[in-house]
């Protein structure tokens, strides 16, 4: 109902939106001859699909005025490339931190631009960060399954680290999906005795998608079934599908803005680093995605304690390692209510905080930018409700906050370290070559 009352909007249409009908009377329809001529490119752009432009993209190149944190490529397999940024303190954390971002987009989201960059701001902390750039999936990359992205994904980047540094004790951070896999690797190495990742961090994360929000209308046996058709054949389903599907969430605010900016006023979309991002898309590799959809969304596997992996069903109570739970209050695609009843399965103490915003903004919030507010209330438990309402609101970012959970685990420190160490040669500059991949 909200999709349909939002495209019959009297302001989408020519004769019922006066500003666009005085527009395109000014100009004897020029606004419509360029409109025309960018909705053709745009399809063109999708593959007969409409890809949608929301930002101005000649404005942006990755590694040029986006992802600019300097640090290089020091590994790479079938479906990740680890990166080690270069410190900027004399002295870091001894335990280095591994960042594991969505497969659904492109990691730069925590590396927009040196002031958003909470990649930056963690090496400024101290940390020695490594993040797990994904692969942009192609034919070739039809078979890689969850159990691929733990082992060549996370496990590899676990091995890079140690390789790089020395240590074998690592902090984690999972963000949206990247986190849900990083909950079920933790499973599947608590059963394996692989204990090196010590501390874990989920921004926005679901582990119980009993609500899971609006992406849940997009989920049941018949939608899933098509979608593994459709991907049966190429190895992959299309990142303009799953575009679609995100902006179709906000579609006020995603969709039809655009549509009437770009297709009945003729106007290039003005430049956005966010929003280059969020059509940067990438491809779903169809094993992937097939098991995620599958285990978590339709059937909510992992906290039933009934998700299979390597021959092995995984329980999120064998992670007793700590956990910092990140939620954002407006959040439409992880709700923090979700999120709060996660925290319950995980079998070590669990810290749950709420940032205020969204999915994005709520974790891209740096303190410079006195922005929004964040809730700390102690253990998550009882009702998300009555949780909320014992909170204590805190002005600002949560990353202060983050940062001193951190060193309560372990503050000791060493010397600095290079990329790659004394072992591993750089491969190439950050931010690699994974994420420059387009469709």
């Amino acid at each position: 109902m909200r999709q349909i009352t939002q495209a019959i909007s009297p302001s989408n249409f020519l004769l019922t939106n006066p500003e666009i009908f005085r527009e395109t009377v000014a100009s004897n329809g020029e606004n419509l001859v360029r409109g025309m001529k960018m909705l053709a490119e745009d399809i063109a752009a999708g593959h007969g699909d409409l890809k949608l432009r929301q930002a101005d993209n000649s404005s942006f190149e990755v590694g040029r005025n986006i992802a600019t944190t300097p640090g290089k490529v020091i590994a790479r397999s079938d479906v990740a490339e680890i990166i080690q940024y270069e410190p900027s303190t004399d002295k870091v954390l001894k335990r280095p931190l591994l960042i594991c971002p969505p497969w659904i987009n492109k990691f730069y989201i925590l590396d927009l631009n040196p002031e958003k960059s909470f990649i930056r701001w963690a090496v400024e902390q101290g940390h020695s960060v490594f993040v797990i750039s994904w692969v942009n999936p192609d034919q070739r990359h039809g078979r890689k399954d969850w159990e691929a992205y733990i082992r060549e994904g996370i496990q590899f980047g676990l091995d890079t680290v140690e390789e790089a540094t020395g240590e074998r004790e690592v902090n984690a951070i999972g963000y949206c999906v990247g986190g849900t896999l990083l909950a079920a690797a933790l499973a599947l190495m608590a059963r394996e005795g692989d204990e090196r990742i010590k501390s874990v961090t989920f921004f926005t994360t679901q582990v119980d998608f009993t609500y899971a929000g609006d992406l849940k209308v997009f989920v049941d046996e018949e939608q899933i079934a098509a979608l593994e058709r459709s991907m049966e054949g190429k190895g992959f389903l299309d990142g303009t599908k799953m575009a679609t599907a995100f902006n179709m969430l906000r579609a006020g605010d995603l969709i039809w803005p655009y549509v009437v900016n770009n297709y009945m006023r003729g106007k290039e979309p003005m430049p956005f680093d966010l929003l280059y991002w969020n059509s940067d898309s990438t491809r779903m590799s169809a094993a992937n995605h097939s098991f995620y959809l599958r285990n978590c969304y339709l059937e909510n596997n992992l906290i039933q304690g009934k998700m299979k992996l390597a021959g092995r069903t995984l329980s999120l109570a064998d992670v007793t390692i700590p956990v910092y739970n990140l939620a954002a209050r407006e959040d439409h695609i992880a709700p923090a209510r979700s999120v709060f009843l996660g925290c319950r399965f995980f079998g070590g103490e669990v810290d749950y905080v709420m940032a205020g915003s969204g999915h994005i903004a709520g974790v891209v919030n740096p303190p410079a930018a006195k922005k929004y507010q964040h809730w700390t209330g102690g253990k998550p438990e009882g009702d998300f409700e009555g949780w909320v309402a014992n909170a204590t609101e805190n002005p600002g970012s949560w990353w202060p906050h983050w940062q001193a959970w951190i060193e309560k685990q372990d503050a000791s420190t060493s010397k600095a370290r290079k990329p790659g160490g004394t072992k591993l040669k750089p491969i190439a500059d950050a931010p690699g070559e994974y994420v420059r991949v387009r469709v």
